[in-house]
């Protein structure tokens, strides 16, 4: 079978392997265990690795590279009009050679994939649609095109279309799905987690301004100012960094607040095993990873009400639901923090539920897509 992905997902190569985002990567590696040859449509990059990058682990691998595009200011939308043709002809040509296409979406080369795959009736195809998919939200008007398109099984036939969540009038095609990180051999009989001299907060995503970091450092701070013991570590890197570090700076956070940076995965497991709450505001998710992983391990979420965060807090009952208004929200969480029985039956509830979604039940899943 020759397995085709169609991505917007930066790719780089070193020593003769290519390397991504590794948490994309590492559910790549999945899919295409049941391929005979990978064909890769993908921006290139010349960045240095990270340690958050992993490889791909086949032996018959194809990259097609293409430039990176955008519409977010009138050069680059400029730019992009002559860059479309030769980015259009690479996912055509691609998806000719393709036994099985596999769109990542949302984002801008999955939007013309979702369109050229119209002109491909007869071949199977997956895509996996890592964004918020709840119809009633407000999102670009891109991503509202490629729902739109993705959803609708005349122009898009023989695809199963896999969505966190599960919406109310969704077609035929769109099946609810989840992600995962840990197997079940990672599972550790549930204890209880108690919060004894500190509060340890954890945060782990890009430092943009989407998943609202400075937010998460506010409400530790507004913590601290009444006197609780507590620490905040956030793992990630953005563009935001130079705005955290000088607000932690100015108000002489240092000493509760630390910057981590993009750590390896085993790093960052380890510091949600030593944390009581992850905290996630995000204006926007998917099926946010650093939530259910957190959960994993015990740690009560703290995220917005976005997609299906609030089925996966059971609205409430298993984490909080957070609303960016300081007072509300420090109430919410110094009601969970200072009563013993709520902390530790949401910590319980959160680590119960987690554990569900192994990458063992997550291969099952990839395995029956694969060989329908």
């Amino acid at each position: 079978m020759t397995f085709v992905i169609i991505t917007h997902v930066p790719h780089i190569l070193l020593q003769n392997k290519y390397f991504a985002y590794g948490p994309y990567v590492r559910e790549m590696n999945i899919w295409t265990k049941y391929a005979n040859r990978i064909i890769i449509v993908a921006p290139k990059t010349d960045a240095e690795r990270t340690l958050i990058d992993s490889a791909y682990e086949h032996d018959s691998i194809e990259f097609i590279p293409i430039e990176n595009f955008d519409i977010l200011t009138v050069k680059s939308t400029l730019s992009t009009i002559f860059k479309i043709p030769k980015v259009s002809w690479s996912i055509f040509k691609a998806m000719q050679a393709a036994n099985h296409i596999h769109l990542r979406c949302p984002g801008n080369v999955g939007l013309v994939g979702s369109i050229i795959q119209i002109a491909f009736p007869t071949k199977i195809k997956t895509a996996k649609y890592a964004g918020n998919w709840d119809p009633t939200s407000i999102q670009p008007w891109t991503y509202k095109l490629q729902q739109y398109i993705l959803s609708n099984t005349f122009l898009t036939r023989k695809m199963r279309v896999l969505v966190y969540g599960e919406w109310e009038g969704s077609s035929k095609n769109i099946q609810p799905f989840f992600t995962a990180t840990y197997t079940e051999a990672d599972k550790l009989p549930i204890s209880k987690k108690v919060i004894l001299e500190r509060i340890n907060f954890i945060f782990v995503g890009a430092l943009v301004k989407g998943k609202n970091p400075m937010y998460a450092i506010q409400l530790i701070e507004a913590f601290a100012k009444k006197g609780n013991n507590v620490r905040l570590s956030l793992y990630g890197e953005g563009i935001e960094r130079p705005l955290l570090e000088s607000y932690i700076l100015k108000n002489k956070l240092g000493k509760i607040i630390s910057l981590e940076g993009n750590q390896s995965q085993e790093t960052v497991k380890k510091a949600y095993q030593n944390s009581h709450f992850v905290i996630l505001p995000s204006d926007s998710e998917g099926w946010p990873k650093a939530i259910a992983e957190g959960m994993f391990w015990g740690c009560v979420p703290m995220a917005r009400a976005v997609s299906c965060v609030p089925f996966m807090l059971d609205y409430g009952k298993r984490g909080v639901l957070v609303t960016l208004d300081l007072d509300n929200d420090t109430k919410q969480i110094s009601d969970c923090i200072f009563d013993e029985t709520i902390y530790a039956t949401m910590s319980t509830a959160a680590e119960k539920w987690s554990q569900q979604f192994t990458l063992n039940l997550f291969e099952q899943k990839i395995n029956r897509l694969m060989a329908n």
